[in-house]
């Protein structure tokens, strides 16, 4: 299954990659630069997914010491860090276009630039070397404190004055129709691979776990 989402991930993109620069017409104020917003879009949402999911499960291994969870948990912070730090970068690029600039201390952006920040000392916590099972409550406390500052990356531009643009408002997509099947066939591109990336990833954590118990089982 893990290579099923990978492969149809991968193939999603490519054919994400026609959409965009075959079917979706040509933004009339940004030109071609609008298009990274294609790929900005997904990243960010899914990269917020994979911290909701860190969240979920660091309550599952505080409640129940759940260590499948623990290895979810870490899989998909990776997954979400990576795809976060991509947001950002995505955004630097569409920014330069659009603002002139490549930062600025915009409410998104430096919630979002916050978040990278906060997910990598999660993952600096995942690599400390103490007791695990210390590590694990440690590492869940992090990763639901961690989630707070998702809520502030969504509802940024909302709740302060904010000159990132909002693309689904009350009234519905600020795009036309081609725009919005794009985005969203990215969305769902993206989602597969990421669903590939955070199995791959919970794989090879798991097989590390059982290796380190058996050296273990074969010390004593």
């Amino acid at each position: 299954m893990t290579r099923l989402f990978l492969l149809l991930g991968a193939l999603g993109m490519a054919f994400v990659q026609w959409l965009i620069f075959c079917y979706a017409p040509l933004e009339s104020t940004m030109g071609i630069t609008q298009k990274i917003f294609y790929l900005h879009l997904p990243l960010a949402w899914w990269g917020l997914c994979c911290f909701l999911v860190v969240f979920l499960c660091s309550i599952a291994v505080l409640r129940t010491k759940n260590q499948k969870a623990a290895c979810l948990a870490r899989a998909c912070a990776e997954t979400g860090e990576l795809f976060a730090i991509l947001t950002v970068f995505t955004g630097m690029i569409w920014g330069k276009n659009a603002w002139g600039v490549w930062w600025t201390w915009d409410p998104r952006l430096t919630t979002a630039l916050i978040l990278c920040f906060i997910y990598a000392g999660y993952l600096l916590l995942q690599n400390l070397d103490m007791p695990k099972e210390r590590k694990e409550r440690l590492c869940a406390v992090t990763g639901i404190l961690a989630f707070l500052d998702v809520p502030l990356v969504f509802l940024s531009a909302r709740i302060w004055r904010s000159i990132h643009p909002s693309v689904f408002t009350a009234q519905g997509a600020a795009m036309s129709e081609e725009m919005l099947c794009t985005v969203l066939g990215a969305i769902g591109a993206f989602g597969l691979f990421a669903t590939g990336l955070i199995r791959l990833r919970l794989e090879t954590l798991t097989l590390a776990r059982k290796l380190e118990e058996l050296s273990l089982q074969h010390f004593e």
